[in-house]
């Protein structure tokens, strides 16, 4: 997917529908000259609301969206009869959107299922007629209720990319690679730093017919945490993911300190991250010669499970599938 088309920010003024107004109304037939109130309740107006669809991957169709209104209620009528609802406004956006306020920043609710609606904005009642009105001491109420008005808010959109696992390394990695191979995903690749500016979504397939979501996201660089760089954009798609992949290729300098700074920019942002199970994937082995891939072995962290894998010839990349199979699996056992 073209960068210009993944939108996971939008800011959009919302408004929802005027309830109708009660009718004022008495009964007037040809041998009734006077009969009682009988003025119907005006209809409620519409509700502007969110439905999740599995379909959809980004905010877009929302962006050039700005002000959204749903439809005022009707106003009652004689004879009782309630006027028509006004019309909702259902608004369908992508799993993992989040809905807060504007002004306070204030989070009001998540999609995360397929076909979950929820109210963003409700609509104003309908006001009561003036059969409502009439008792004993008052048998023609002159007085009906006007509807409520209708509620106007700005609110944002962001989305959290849903995935089983996320991959998190530095710029060319080979995040996008793996990708590539282990899924029908195809991702912009190229040997040169931020090739991938938004999350790639990849459905991995696995043994006797199963299958989990890989999220390929921007590469993280040092500082992301303070913004730099796609920084915090970043960074959020990781909080939704269940597992994260650690990348760092073969051939980086130090691969414990690429691993402890990857680490490190987690923490600060949300210090809840390093809570979920992690992999370390060495990847581009391939490059290596035997005696280099002994010294490698010896550099890799201690408290994390490691794998060495290549792309290219596919080494390690079952071993690999295993692992984070097993992992998602015991991720959704503990919750």
């Amino acid at each position: 997917m073209a960068s210009s088309n993944f939108i996971d920010y939008v800011k959009i003024n919302v408004r929802s529908g005027a309830g109708g107004a009660g009718s004022l109304h008495f009964r007037r037939e040809k041998h009734v000259e006077k009969g009682g109130p009988d003025g119907g309740d005006g209809g409620r107006g519409g509700h502007v609301i969110l439905k999740g669809n599995a379909q959809l991957w980004t905010l877009l169709h929302l962006k050039y969206t700005k002000h959204i209104k749903a439809f005022d209620g009707k106003g009652g009528e004689g004879g009782r009869r309630t006027g028509a609802i006004g019309k909702d406004i259902i608004l369908e956006v992508p799993l993992g959107t989040i809905a807060k306020n504007a002004e306070t920043g204030e989070q009001l609710f998540e999609i995360t299922e397929d076909g979950q609606e929820i109210i963003l904005l409700r609509g104003g009642r309908g006001g009561m007629g003036n059969d409502h009105f009439k008792s004993a001491t008052n048998q023609t109420p002159q007085h009906a209720q006007p509807g409520e008005p209708g509620l106007e808010e700005w609110v944002i959109l962001e989305l959290k990319v849903l995935a089983d696992v996320g991959l998190v390394g530095f710029p060319n990695a080979g995040k996008s690679t793996l990708l590539s191979v282990v899924s029908a995903a195809r991702p912009e690749i190229a040997d040169y730093p931020f090739t991938t500016l938004v999350p790639n979504l990849g459905v991995v397939s696995y043994r006797d017919y199963k299958s989990f979501v890989m999220a390929d996201i921007p590469g993280i660089i040092e500082g992301a945490s303070q913004g730099k760089g796609l920084g915090l954009r970043f960074l959020r798609h990781i909080e939704r993911n269940s597992i994260l992949l650690f990348m760092v290729p073969a051939d980086s300098e130090d691969i414990n300190a690429e691993y402890e700074t990857l680490l490190q920019e987690l923490r600060i942002y949300n210090p809840s991250l390093l809570e979920k199970n992690r992999i370390l994937a060495i990847s581009k082995v391939d490059v290596l010669t035997d005696d280099e891939r002994i010294e490698l072995k010896k550099q890799l962290p201690a408290n994390i499970p490691s794998i060495l894998i290549s792309a290219i010839t596919q080494e390690g990349i079952e071993q690999l599938k295993d692992s984070i199979w097993d992992l998602i699996n015991s991720t959704l056992h503990v919750k």
